[in-house]
């Protein structure tokens, strides 16, 4: 859904790295060089950048108003 703030093993904030990894990625740069240029060093950090699956626009056209 959302990317978390936190990894929810080692607890580092990382949520405020998504965005940046997106876009380096739109660029056309490979997931492991763009997470080594952010600092993304943990495992337990990139599994959580590598299944994140963005589901929030599904999600928010079923929301009940």
């Amino acid at each position: 859904m959302i990317i978390p703030i936190r990894c929810m093993s080692c607890s580092k904030p990382v949520g405020h790295l998504y965005e940046k990894y997106v876009k380096e990625l739109e660029k056309g740069k490979s997931p492991k060089q763009v997470m080594d240029e952010l600092g993304i060093k943990r495992y337990c950090c990139r599994g959580l950048f590598l299944s994140h699956v963005d589901l929030i626009d599904t999600v928010a056209r079923f929301k009940k108003s």
